[in-house]
């Protein structure tokens, strides 16, 4: 639903994302962008959202949407270009959720970017780290204690490879990255969850080859985001500069003061672990190794996470959908409310400050005058976070309306 004409969502209330309380309003929307906000405004065709709240489109900081489940028996049986037609059906069901922004933690590539802004395919406005940078024998490194090698990504002509040692190397696959066109340079400060041969409590890199990394991507205007689960690997990495950290299941009182004092995002991912023990639960087939590591991490990352809160770290939401089944993003919702935060807070991260560590803040994340008119409406109480994406009935981005 567009065209020349003003829309006028009327009868609702709006949440603006900007963490102020529900209140009444119309929306005007005209050639995709939100034109005002106010009471009694009209327009050449009125939308009647009586009983609805009107919002900002979601924005889910980390998502892998080459990946539909992390089973490798599955994965090993797929040809290498069916992740780019399922990606289709992912960020397809990603929209249908209400999230509008996407920042793709590693997988999609520069041509999966340009075929969504070209409306190719549907989905979320898609940013990209287009691979994850790892050591050997840590998070990216898909060897095996048979001998063989069953890496997540395969590295093609724009998606280089995952494993770098060394400053050199550091720099040269940075600057490939850049060349590929990414939008953020991703690297792992320590070991994960779903490599089973690596302890996501081990930090990974050195200083210096951090430092590359950082300043490589500094160069360019990009930030780094880094995947950091143990303490000693979210320091080091914030230490060495980077925006944002990922995941940070095991934070410490100098890993949270950190966080703090530097500004540095924090993306929580808070679903993750409990998705990948759902999934084993329901038949999935994961190594045991990975089992006991989602066991170890979900209860620690919860309190994790509430100690962050409470202490007024920057969070944005971010869930790892791809791990698992996408379009449950809005879950990570609860997790952030349960781990502390107001469920105004908890939906202020998934909006204007996601957008504001994706530094698309100017464009997008709220419900005001000149954004794009990324728009979701709820219905019931929106303030109840709990299977939040039932209570979506509208989607509408950049002023078409998906559903």
């Amino acid at each position: 639903m567009s065209g020349p004409g003003r829309i006028v969502l009327h009868g609702g209330q709006v949440i603006d994302g900007t963490g102020a309380a529900p209140a009444a309003a119309d929306v005007v929307v005209e050639d995709g962008i939100i034109v005002d906000v106010g009471s009694g405004l009209d327009g050449d065709e009125g939308v009647d959202v009586s009983g609805l709240t009107v919002m900002p489109g979601f924005i889910d900081c980390h998502v892998h949407t080459v990946f539909s489940g992390v089973e490798q028996q599955r994965m090993l049986q797929e040809p290498f270009s069916y992740q780019f037609y399922a990606a289709a059906r992912n960020m397809a069901l990603t929209l249908d959720t209400g999230v509008t922004t996407v920042r793709d933690a590693g997988g999609a590539d520069l041509g999966m970017k340009q075929a969504v802004a070209d409306g190719l395919i549907e989905g979320p406005r898609l940013l990209t780290a287009i691979t994850v940078l790892g050591q050997t024998g840590g998070h990216t490194d898909g060897w095996c204690a048979s001998g063989g090698c069953v890496p997540l990504l395969q590295p093609h002509p724009g998606r280089p490879g995952m494993i770098v040692d060394g400053p050199d190397e550091m720099r040269r696959r940075v600057r490939e990255l850049v060349r590929a066109g990414a939008d953020t340079i991703k690297i792992c400060t320590s070991g994960g969850v779903i490599s089973p041969r690596d302890d996501p409590r081990h930090a990974h890199f050195s200083a210096e080859e951090l430092d590359i990394c950082v300043a490589e991507a500094t160069a360019a205007g990009l930030d780094v985001m880094a995947h950091a689960q143990g303490a000693q690997g979210v320091k080091n990495a914030i230490r060495s500069g980077v925006h944002s950290i990922e995941h940070g299941v095991f934070l410490d009182d100098e890993a949270i003061d950190l966080l703090v004092a530097t500004g540095t995002w924090l993306v929580p991912t808070l679903m993750a672990s409990h998705a990948l023990l759902r999934a084993a639960a329901t038949g999935t087939r994961l190594p045991l190794a990975v089992l006991d590591k989602a066991r170890a991490a979900a209860d620690q990352h919860q309190i994790s996470i509430a100690r962050a809160v409470d202490a007024g770290v920057r969070i944005a939401m971010g869930t790892d959908s791809g791990v698992f089944p996408h379009g449950d993003n809005l879950d990570e919702l609860d997790f952030l409310h349960t781990a502390g935060m107001t469920a105004l807070g908890a939906l202020t991260s998934g909006t204007s400050a996601a957008a504001q560590l994706l530094g698309i803040g100017d464009t997008v994340g709220t419900v005001q005058p000149g954004k794009l008119a990324d728009l979701v409406c709820v219905e019931g109480d929106p303030l109840d976070l709990v299977d939040y994406r039932k209570k979506i009935t509208q989607v509408w981005q950049h002023g078409h309306r998906r559903r």
